[in-house]
Parts: C-alpha cells; structure tokens; sequence
C-alpha cells in the first residue's frame, strides 16, 4: 500500500521541526556547571584563556562533528 502525500508530508513537517528544536532550543547543564556556549572564531580567545588558567585542574577538549 501506497502512502499518501498527507502522511508524507507531516513524516517530514515532524522531522524538520524536530530538527529545529534539537539545533535552536536551549540546553541545560547540571547546577554548578557553567552555560554551554557554541565556539566561533571570535571568542576563541576566551576558550583559549579559560583553558591555559585551569593547569591544576583536568582539562577535556572535545571536537564533535556530525560527519
């Protein structure tokens, strides 16, 4: 059986809106732990010296790609 063109199109009206959510909503980090924020060439500096003031803590860097 064939699927119709409604059930198609709500299929993708949901994937696109949940893709949408996943990339616009907010996110929530545990209490104590500092906002996520999303790196870009113009606050590199400030990831760059909040990392080189922490030497006596355990420093992670983790680059996640979608591909």
């Amino acid at each position: 059986m064939k699927p119709s063109r409604k059930t198609v199109g709500l299929i993708f009206l949901a994937i696109v809106v949940g893709l949408a959510l996943y990339l616009y909503a907010g996110s929530s980090v545990p209490v104590g732990q500092l906002p996520l924020k999303r790196l870009t060439a113009t606050n590199f500096y400030q990831l760059q010296s909040e990392f080189n003031a922490a030497k006596e803590s355990v420093r992670v860097v983790a680059l996640l790609s979608p591909t």
